[in-house]
């Protein structure tokens, strides 16, 4: 081993990473601002435009579908040029796209600075190449590590829409938006510096034996089919996920509650989910990705379980509370098992891949638990169908799971260095 190996080798789990960690977190938060601001001056948006809800709506779902998609390109680019020209990308889509939104003219501007600067070319550099980013740079606080990283969406959702709706009050949403581009922007842009270094386990990786690279099957399966399976899952995790996150405030003011207190019970599950996150980190440290995603999804599946029975307002806000608790560590552990069962090299495509099938289970869980519910005038069935997708999830975790055990038992030692 040389000595530029050496030095790697002591960059993992070491005080560097620690700070790079911490401007990840920063980075992270600064990055996913768009993803919750543009709930925020919806209502300004459609009474200036004139449109319906539906259109005003079309923005944000085209930046997630921008930043799914952008996120599976944005982890190639990592792999193959490093983190710092990703984040410039990054931060040109986040300055440009605040600005060009906040001088629309349209809707249909307004709608493609949000799908193609801020989605595609903006919050996607933020999320899976960060993620996979940081878990090269732990082994043994590997994911509390990602956890903390991931929590920086959460914590974006925390922030910047209070921010962004007192701007709105003083100062207009066109001038807050502008203001947001330049404050996120710039300070990606700057941080992006700081994190030039290449991670260790990618030079470790090409220092030592390609051989043996080529040649790892991820869970005995050959790459393709493993990575098939962690899409799938990711897609029917978050099916489930999003139906209380997506229509808790309806499902409220179904039941007579109305908007204010599901928006509380909301605020109050994204709020747990990032103690979820940074719990399940902890969790996955002891136990590994697949055991912790297995745990996470029979966990969540028995909170969804609880929403059928339970309907009272402090019921639900229990429910909602429990639910953040126990899903908030779920996608997270997905980029773990990539980080533990495939090539270093390959961790950030591969991860751009699971996040991006989860956005997309996000997406059609959405839209689905919306159209069973025009259909059968209730919530239960969107329920039901939540369970069901989440006990595939379960079903595919404890496949892996069990073929996870299998190696341990033929090969222990591999096991110890993953």
């Amino acid at each position: 081993m040389t000595k530029a190996t050496h030095a790697s080798a002591d960059l993992i789990d070491s005080r560097y990473a620690l700070r790079r960690l911490l401007i990840t977190l920063i980075i992270m938060t600064m990055g996913s601002s768009c993803m919750y601001v543009v709930a925020a001056v919806l209502p300004d948006v459609q009474a200036e435009f004139g449109v319906s809800r539906s259109d005003a709506s079309l923005p944000y779902t085209l930046m997630m579908i921008g930043f799914g998609v952008g996120g599976l390109f944005m982890g190639r680019l990592t792999d193959r040029f490093g983190i710092t020209l990703t984040l410039l990308v990054g931060s040109v889509g986040v300055l440009g796209g605040f600005i060009w939104a906040g001088l629309a003219g349209s809707i249909l501007s307004f709608t493609l600075a949000h799908g193609i600067m801020l989605g595609l070319l903006g919050a996607s550099t933020t999320f899976a190449p960060l993620v996979a980013d940081t878990s090269l740079w732990w082994n043994k606080r590997r994911g509390i590590a990602v956890a903390v990283c991931a929590s920086g969406n959460y914590l974006a959702g925390s922030i910047w829409p209070t921010l962004t709706q007192h701007g709105v009050e003083t100062i207009g949403w066109r001038q807050t938006y502008i203001g947001l581009g330049i404050v996120c922007g710039v300070s990606m842009a700057l941080l992006a510096f700081l994190m030039r270094q290449r991670p260790p386990a990618v030079q470790l990786a090409a220092a030592g034996s390609a051989k043996e690279t080529q040649t790892q099957r991820p869970f005995g399966l050959r790459m393709g089919q493993a990575q098939m399976l962690l899409c799938v899952a990711a897609v029917a995790c978050c099916v489930a996920m999003s139906m209380p996150q997506v229509h808790i405030v309806a499902y409220c003011v179904d039941l007579g509650f109305g908007p204010a207190r599901g928006a509380e019970m909301l605020s109050l599950m994204l709020f747990c989910g990032i103690a979820s996150r940074l719990i399940s980190g902890v969790i996955c440290d002891r136990i590994g990705g697949v055991r912790t995603l297995l745990l996470g999804s029979v966990l969540q599946g028995v909170a969804l379980l609880m929403f059928l029975p339970f309907n009272g307002l402090v019921s639900l806000y229990l429910i909602s509370a429990m639910f953040g608790l126990f899903q908030g560590g779920l996608v997270p552990s997905y980029a773990i098992i990539v980080r533990e069962h495939f090539p270093a090299k390959e961790a950030g495509a591969r991860v751009g891949s699971v996040m991006m099938a989860s956005l997309l289970g996000m997406a059609l869980g959405g839209w689905l638990s919306g159209k069973i519910f025009d259909l059968t005038g209730s919530y239960n069935a969107a329920m039901i169908n939540g369970v069901a997708w989440n006990f595939l999830n379960i079903a595919i975790a404890g496949w892996l799971f069990m073929r996870v055990r299998k190696q341990e038992s033929l090969h222990p030692s591999h096991h110890k260095t993953l």
